[in-house]
């Protein structure tokens, strides 16, 4: 008999647009909860009066009506079915063509050690976040 169980990890991201400036943390499930613990430890990195605005698809679980909320963070969710509007994909889809596809891992720790890998390797890539969230409808205007 084979266990044919598995485990998860989501790397959840916020990246500023045309930068290399992220902020990322591993979680063991998407969920409310987690998503504002993203917001929380987020926050917390933010220097003293800045405030941040994080674009975000509208997955059920990211429900902006259960999420605790920074006041230094505002959400701005896309339209339903955009992911090609959110940055953040295309970092998601570099990590998993470069780093991450083809492979088989034991358990949860190896998950975690080869998603963290992958996120070291691609932030020492100097430019890489920049041109992967690079959207002209978010860096048209200088951002501070």
């Amino acid at each position: 008999m084979v266990d044919q169980r598995f485990e998860s990890l989501y790397l959840f991201a916020a990246c500023r647009p045309g930068t290399d400036e992220t902020f990322a943390l591993a979680l063991p499930r998407v969920s409310a909860d987690a998503m504002t613990m993203l917001l929380e430890h987020f926050a917390r990195q933010l220097e003293p009066g800045v405030h941040a605005v994080l674009v975000l698809d509208q997955a059920g679980w990211r429900d902006a009506r259960a999420l605790h909320v920074p006041e230094t963070i505002t959400l701005l969710p896309l339209p339903p079915a955009s992911p090609q509007l959110n940055p953040v994909e295309r970092v998601w889809l570099y990590l998993r063509e470069r780093y991450l596809s083809h492979r088989v891992l034991n358990d949860y720790e190896a998950v975690l050690d080869a998603v963290c890998r992958a996120w070291n390797r691609l932030l020492d890539e100097t430019g890489r976040l920049t041109t992967l969230t690079a959207y002209p409808y978010l860096t048209a205007s200088a951002i501070p």
